[in-house]
């Protein structure tokens, strides 16, 4: 999944396209509505999905991102996404399908949430297309 341009800006809802990197700050593009603002470094922290990784008790310690989407988007037929409303045990029941070799410990239930409602947004915009397609693409096109 190509997660590399998509950052979550703290204080800000939703997802957004990073367009520019300034010296104090971030020029991104809300995804619903492409519309472009300056996000400030000193008002904002600013989260790259492509960095963000899942703990897990197994040997490699984490799984990134994009992988636990890939695999959610995978299983969506057979484990639907929990409702908003869920609770947190089925918020966590759901995550053990996910991932059952998730660190319960580290892995929090906002954590959960989060990676819940950025898969949601993300399907819903259509973004979430698997690398190999892409690459199939870009394959066929050299040629």
């Amino acid at each position: 999944m190509k997660l590399d341009n998509i950052v979550a800006v703290s204080g800000r809802s939703g997802l957004f396209r990073m367009v520019s990197n300034q010296s104090n700050g971030l020029i991104v593009e809300e995804i619903e509505t492409n519309k472009r603002s300056f996000a400030s470094g000193r008002l904002h922290d600013f989260t790259p999905l492509a960095s963000v990784s899942i703990y897990t008790t197994d040997e490699e310690a984490t799984v990134e991102l994009s992988k636990i989407f890939s695999i959610m988007n995978e299983q969506l037929a057979s484990n639907p996404l929990p409702s908003e409303k869920a609770t947190s045990a089925d918020l966590r029941a759901y995550f053990d399908r996910i991932l059952p070799a998730h660190d319960r410990e580290k892995v929090l239930i906002s954590h959960i949430k989060k990676i819940t409602r950025w898969f949601a947004f993300l399907a819903a915009h259509n973004l979430l297309i698997e690398d190999t397609a892409v690459e199939t693409t870009e394959d066929t096109a050299a040629n």
